[in-house]
Order: C-alpha cells, then sequence, then structure tokens
C-alpha cells in the first residue's frame, strides 16, 4: 500500500476552522500547487496563534479563470466575493484546492515543538513538503495518535 504525501500549509486562524468545521472545502492560492488526490494537507495556523491544529486530505486540484473558480466554488470557499476577487486581481489564473475529511488534533503542536523536532523550521509562506519519515510529521503524528487512543481505566 502506498503511503500518502504530506504537505504542510500556514493559514489564518479563520480559514483553518472553517475548514475544520466543513464549512470551507477549497483553500485558494495565487499560484498552483503540485499536489495530487489524497494527498494530506497539514494546517498551521499563522501567529499569534502559531501552531498545527489539524489536517484534511485532497480531492482534487483546481486551476481555473478567477471568474470560474468563484463560479464554480464561491459557497464553499469560505470568503466574500470582494476578498475572492481582490485576492485574484491581475491573475489570469487560479488555484483551488479541494478538501475533505477535516480532522482537528486531540492537542495543538506549536511552532516551539516543531522547531524542536525539526531545527530551523520555518512555518511555509506557500506550503512545503513533510518526508514521511521525517521528525516534524512525526511530532504532528503523535497528537493525532492520541486522539484516537482509548482513555486510560480509572
Amino acid at each position: 500500500m502506498e503511503h500518502p504525501e504530506h504537505v504542510l500549509i500556514s493559514l489564518e486562524e479563520r480559514h483553518a476552522e472553517n475548514i475544520l468545521a466543513g464549512t470551507k472545502h477549497v483553500e485558494l492560492r495565487r499560484r498552483a500547487m503540485n499536489v495530487r488526490a489524497g494527498t494530506v494537507v497539514w494546517i498551521y495556523v499563522k501567529l499569534p496563534v502559531g501552531c498545527v491544529v489539524g489536517s484534511a486530505k485532497v480531492s482534487a486540484a483546481h486551476s481555473l479563470a478567477p471568474a470560474a473558480l468563484w463560479r464554480r466554488f464561491a459557497k464553499v470557499c469560505g470568503i466574500t466575493r470582494n476578498e475572492f476577487f481582490e485576492y485574484f486581481e491581475g491573475r489570469p489564473k487560479g488555484f483551488a484546492l479541494g478538501l475533505h475529511d477535516p480532522q482537528r488534533l486531540a492537542g495543538s503542536v506549536s511552532l516551539t515543538e516543531l522547531r524542536e523536532a525539526s531545527a530551523g523550521f520555518q512555518p511555509p509562506q506557500f506550503f512545503i513538503r513533510i518526508a514521511p519519515d521525517s521528525p516534524l510529521l512525526q511530532a504532528i503524528e503523535a497528537k493525532r495518535l492520541q486522539a484516537s487512543s482509548p482513555e486510560p481505566a480509572t
């Protein structure tokens, strides 16, 4: 069985919360992300929060003219029409990363913890790929495993 790819993206808190709540189904970008369906997208909330809070899986990637993106994803992109067209102003194409299966971590992984796991770690401006054997992925996965572990008997 092939293991999924993992990427880390940085988002504003409101966008991360909307993805994890299941109301935002696409992440908009001004340039294309070369990721395939099934990729796990880890969500880092920008400072002042500064931590990984959860994940979602890529369902599809769409590169279209902004007007076409708006027609297709207006109800699930998590921003207003004005914000959308301001974001894509001057761009002939925009990019929408379809997301599904959002999952919140049992506990967030702070920027300090990420830097302890991987010296020199900097949150991505765009996105970064995370190797399957990366200490970063191990630190994040540890929080997900806490969520699926049964509570100890008392």
